[in-house]
């Protein structure tokens, strides 16, 4: 290995520590942005889904950890490493990543402020990194009952939502493009909360649910209906999700007890489904 590859990995893991420190849980990157160890699966005649419950090393964000000897560990196996990821949506940030790209045409940073405008949310100080092409991004903190899902360009043009199983590049890594680098004075700042409204706009509505009916039938099956039908890994956002709509449709208050008994046959425990419907109502402006 050259010694600016070497430089390169030890400074990789000089920064991966600090994050840890800062409760972030991060992996090793090559310079291609990518995991820098391959799935111990991929020669697997028939391989079926792993998310390390195998024990061995190469599952990518899920790999993720904030142990200094854990991080230790997954640099000594991977000594090409350049760069490290920072996993979303593990505690205790529960980070929610805003990457606003740069592309010809597209304005990620005016369609941001149109949205703010539009949705009367402001995004308050937070951990700001610049990419090497110019583009930025943005660290806020999710609440821990809400889980937001990975999309590219739903939000608007040129905006990406790194969030649950995704990772953002960290501070300090060097890419074939170039280094990631904390924007001046954003260094020391904690993620920030996510605003309310943009975190409503970040949970996409159901394909198949019509929640108009919903507010009309005086018992919000409909609602209840959605959150019966969520599987393991969707059970929480469906149940916030169908908070949120009976709150602002006004039968918030007589539909909380049909909705924890959905989420109590969905598998939630009964303290995990009232502390999202309590959130559900703060975030609608309502009291629990």
């Amino acid at each position: 290995m050259a010694t600016t590859d070497r430089q390169a990995t030890t400074l990789a893991l000089a920064h991966a520590l600090s994050a840890a420190e800062r409760g972030l849980a991060v992996i090793p990157l090559s310079r291609s942005k990518l995991p820098a160890l391959r799935s111990p699966h991929r020669d697997d005649p028939a391989p079926t889904p792993c998310h390390g419950g195998c024990g061995r090393l190469g599952h990518g964000v899920h790999d993720a950890s904030s142990d200094p000897d854990r991080i230790r560990e997954l640099f000594a196996a991977a000594p090409w490493a350049t760069g490290y990821g920072i996993a979303c949506g593990l505690p205790p940030h529960h980070l929610i990543g805003l990457d606003l790209d740069v592309k010809t045409g597209t304005d990620s940073s005016a369609a941001l402020r149109e949205l703010a405008l539009r949705h009367l949310f402001t995004i308050p100080p937070t951990v700001v990194v610049v990419t090497p092409s110019g583009g930025r991004h943005l660290w806020l903190s999710g609440p821990p009952e809400v889980v937001v899902p990975n999309s590219a360009g739903r939000l608007a043009p040129g905006i990406d939502i790194r969030g649950a199983g995704g990772y953002l590049v960290g501070p300090g890594s060097r890419t074939g493009q170039g280094v990631y680098a904390a924007a001046p004075g954003t260094a020391h700042l904690a993620p920030a909360p996510c605003p309310r409204s943009l975190l409503r706009l970040l949970i996409p509505p159901p394909r198949h649910h019509h929640p108009a009916p919903a507010a009309t039938d005086g018992h919000g099956q409909g609602l209840v209906q959605f959150v019966l039908a969520a599987h393991e890994g969707q059970r929480n956002t469906r149940l916030f999700w169908a908070a949120c709509r009976a709150y602002e449709d006004g039968i918030g208050p007589a539909l909380v007890d049909p909705l924890v008994d959905a989420a109590l046959n969905t598998g939630l425990s009964e303290r995990e489904a009232r502390a999202t419907i309590a959130s559900a109502a703060r975030m609608t402006g309502h009291r629990p």
